[in-house]
């Protein structure tokens, strides 16, 4: 049997991590600065996680959902406490489109409503209801297109307003920062204004924390600059550090209904053991402040390159820009000088989303190699 051939794949076989770095099978080490889409959130084989997970799999690695798992329970508690979420209940899933998945059904549930409003440039995942509120046609299939949805441009508060008005909207979807769409953020006027918008015409705000989230901006969630407050938070991608784990955050106004959400292996106790870790892990090595820092030294190292002709982003959820298109650049990177970074939808940006756990020498090196890579250019 063959895989199915959908991912245009680089000859690297990626067999150890160790940190910030990984290694490949003749035992080359590369500077891991894209995480596996930020999704390495506390570095690579992290003794403490490494334990956590050995230690639960030895007792107990599944049971259902239809017995209790205490588990869940201390996840949910540090969770809330350490994001300052506490008002929130807690529903665990798999991944960061079931997640997403879930509040847009949620949402529908709550509101007696079906069309969902999202954004240009919005990713939100590849199942049916995530995807059909994504900005990519390429990849709807015609099953996906009978969804109720209206896209918007990012930062239209009239248009935003004209559609709410008209009473029928479940839910409004963004990311706070774009991922893939290039990390391109609206102004607090406009978040601010839309949270509002929301609560008048009795709509859900959800917002998209999958890549944005754990810590990654600096804030534990990227929403939380602007002060607003999000009836539904999405999460995935850095709260297991690469153990399958997702989940949305729920206000209390929202009330649960037995039944309306299921999972088999949402939330199981492997999950949770790496789940748990990795919270532990971002507050004990202060991991939030850490990704403040760098961001701040980024910024110094980047206006050193004059190529470098913008720079998007908060924490270490970064994109550079430059006046060409860079896959070549990111190629040279890899091959050359060992370094993985990532690119959007902005076709001459570089997006860099290094586990949270970097260091400046890890930087350093970046800067170094671009730098000498850029002397083709």
């Amino acid at each position: 049997m063959n895989l199915f051939d959908v991912y245009p794949l680089y000859d690297i076989t990626p067999v150890k991590g160790d940190g910030v770095f990984v290694y490949d099978e003749a035992g080359k080490k590369y500077l891991d600065l894209y995480g596996g889409h930020a999704v390495i959130s506390i570095g690579h084989s992290h003794p403490e996680y490494v334990e956590a997970i050995i230690n639960q799999v030895g007792k107990l690695g599944f049971y259902s959902n239809s017995v209790k798992n205490p588990l869940q329970e201390e996840l949910a508690e540090k969770l809330g406490r350490l994001s300052g979420c506490e008002d929130y209940a807690l529903f665990l899933c798999n991944s960061g489109a079931e997640a997403n998945e879930n509040a847009l059904k949620l949402a529908s549930f709550h509101t007696g409503r079906s069309r969902i409003i999202y954004f240009e440039k919005g990713f939100h995942g590849r199942t049916s209801g995530a995807v059909a509120v994504t900005d990519n046609e390429s990849i709807k299939a015609p099953f996906n297109k009978n969804h109720k949805v209206t896209k918007l441009a990012f930062d239209d508060l009239p248009a935003l307003e004209k559609e709410l008005q008209k009473e029928d909207v479940a839910a409004l979807i963004f990311e706070v920062i774009r991922g893939v769409g290039g990390l391109e953020e609206a102004s607090a006027e406009y978040y601010k204004a839309a949270s509002e918008m929301c609560k008048k015409y009795g709509t859900i705000l959800i917002a998209d924390e999958v890549q944005s989230g754990y810590g990654r901006t600096g804030d534990f969630f990227g929403f939380q600059k602007y002060g607003i407050h999000p009836e539904i938070i999405s999460i995935a991608k850095g709260m297991g550090n690469g153990f399958p784990i997702g989940g949305i955050l729920i206000d209390e106004a929202i009330k649960p209904e037995h039944g309306i959400l299921g999972t088999t292996f949402g939330g199981n106790h492997l999950a949770c053991a790496a789940g748990i870790a990795v919270l532990e892990v971002i507050e004990k090595e202060n991991l939030l402040q850490n990704a403040e820092n760098q961001f701040e030294y980024v910024k110094e190292k980047s206006a050193e390159i004059p190529q470098i002709k913008r720079l998007y982003g908060r924490g270490l959820m970064i994109g550079l820009e430059f006046d060409f298109e860079i896959a070549a650049l990111r190629k040279e990177l890899l091959f050359n000088h060992k370094v993985f970074t990532g690119a959007s939808s902005n076709k001459k940006q570089l997006r860099i989303l290094p586990p949270l756990n970097i260091q400046k020498e890890h930087l350093d090196t970046f800067f170094e190699a671009l730098k000498s890579a850029l002397e083709k250019y």
